[in-house]
């Protein structure tokens, strides 16, 4: 089956990369690439030190591509080395140099060899590290050291493609030192930084206009309000003594009084004993 082709395929090309790192030691191998092309594979090394991979007029380079025939059963394999410029911005190559450092002087200096790398990383131009250097270090317990150093991102698709990651191993008398390195490298589109091409300019008015617009202001508002009108001097309200001093003026004008109508004298004759009345 095709799917059970593209496994194997696979697993070949692992068990190649595997052999040349083992082969090609501390040498500062960045990452190793396998293509196929018409006349067979083309395998591409990035390392920062192409001259201790190819050896002395190229003998590392035959006995690596025999062993490609023989062992993997490569038709044609071709061998290409290309030099990393930036040591400091790859990940594998500054963790397998913390793990020699750390195999040549021990565990005692660990933190100024993880401080040094960090500094060297930051002048490099990346915007942020972190190191994770875990084992029994420096006692005989397992412990975990984080050093880290600028922005670093830690979740979403920018932290899986743009952030580098590299694992390394130091063999020590008190045991194995796993190290993990992870580099942010500069040029990157981040899409939280944002820059302000230009600040918009605030347009002045001419001072003759501003006092012009002011007195028309002025002049509405006056035309809207109307001033209140004031009371005469003759109608004023009473005052509390006055009422006092005059209670029976204030009954005579009470509206009560004006609904009682006047009622006038009615003489009335009483009868003579004849019988008929004088009116």
């Amino acid at each position: 089956m095709i799917e059970r082709e593209f496994i194997s395929q696979k697993i070949k090309e692992f068990a190649i990369r595997a052999y040349i790192e083992s082969k090609l030691a501390k040498v500062g191998i960045s990452q190793i690439k396998i293509k196929k092309i018409p006349l067979g594979e083309k395998i591409i090394i990035y390392t920062s030190r192409p001259s201790l991979i190819v050896g002395s007029k190229g003998a590392n380079i035959r006995d690596l591509t025999k062993t490609l025939k023989t062992d993997f059963k490569l038709e044609n394999p071709q061998i290409e080395i290309n030099e990393v410029r930036d040591v400091f911005l790859d990940a594998h190559i500054v963790a397998e140099r913390i793990a020699t450092s750390l195999e040549r002087f021990g565990s005692a200096q660990f933190k100024g060899v993880a401080h040094k790398v960090m500094q060297n990383v930051i002048n490099s131009g990346a915007l942020g590290i972190e190191l994770i250097i875990s084992g029994k270090i420096p006692g005989a317990r397992a412990k975990s050291w984080r050093f880290y150093q600028g922005y670093l991102k830690k979740c979403g698709e920018l932290a899986i493609t743009g952030v580098r990651h590299a694992q390394a191993r130091a063999l020590l008398k008190s045991g194995t030192i796993g190290i993990k390195v992870a580099i942010m490298p500069p040029n990157l589109d981040i899409p939280d930084a944002i820059e302000i091409l230009s600040e918009p300019t605030p347009v002045q008015e001419p001072l003759s206009e501003q006092k012009e617009e002011a007195k028309n202001e002025k002049s509405s508002k006056g035309t809207d309000k109307e001033k209140p009108k004031r009371r005469s001097p003759s109608k004023k309200k009473m005052s509390s003594s006055e009422k006092k001093e005059n209670p029976k003026k204030e009954a005579s004008h009470s509206p009560a009084d004006a609904l009682v109508a006047p009622v006038d004298a009615v003489v009335v004759s009483q009868p003579n004993e004849g019988g008929n009345s004088e009116q």
